[in-house]
């Protein structure tokens, strides 16, 4: 046997110690990975149920019944309350954009379309009041709308929808 052909075996050897060695490490990973399971799948569940806790309050904090019990309209013109409210319910959302990531899409869709529906009808409602009108007034065109319209509001449809997406979590 030539000295070429003992340097081959001896590398041959060589490399078959290290593939052995390499898959006998990978196979200790793949054990330890399932053996921990998938990184922290409990503590992930609870991040997303935070935040389709988080999501509820924002659409509660959405709905008209709380923005007209929380911004008084004391003194404030039919602008000036427009104002607020659209200016509510932004500062609501924004604070809260982060938890989409969280929640399905369809979930943040609804969310969205509660916001946007929300401040389309104030827009509306206020563009139908005379320039002297009272934030006062247009509290009452909100109120009268949604009792002339109960259906017209997307909240309860959207906690229904935030709802049935937390119990399949659980």
């Amino acid at each position: 046997m030539s000295t070429f052909e003992t340097v081959i075996i001896i590398f041959l050897l060589v490399l078959l110690l290290v593939v052995i060695w390499v898959l006998t490490e990978l196979s200790t990973l793949k054990k330890n990975v399932e053996d921990k399971g998938t990184p922290d799948n409990g503590d992930i569940k609870k991040l997303r149920l935070q935040a389709y806790e988080r999501i509820t309050l924002l659409s509660e904090r959405m709905s008209f019944q709380h923005l007209l019990s929380t911004i008084h309209s004391n003194g404030l013109t039919a602008r000036n309350m427009q104002a607020s409210l659209i200016e509510a319910i932004r500062q609501e959302y924004d604070y809260n954009i982060s938890q989409q990531i969280y929640v399905s899409v369809e979930v943040w869709k609804a969310v969205n379309n509660l916001k946007e529906q929300n401040i389309y009808i104030v827009n509306q409602l206020a563009a139908t009041l005379p320039p002297q009108a009272t934030g006062m007034d247009l509290n009452k065109q909100l109120i009268d709308f949604l009792i002339n319209n109960p259906k017209a509001s997307l909240h309860e449809i959207v906690l229904e929808a935030i709802n049935f997406e937390a119990k399949k979590l659980m």
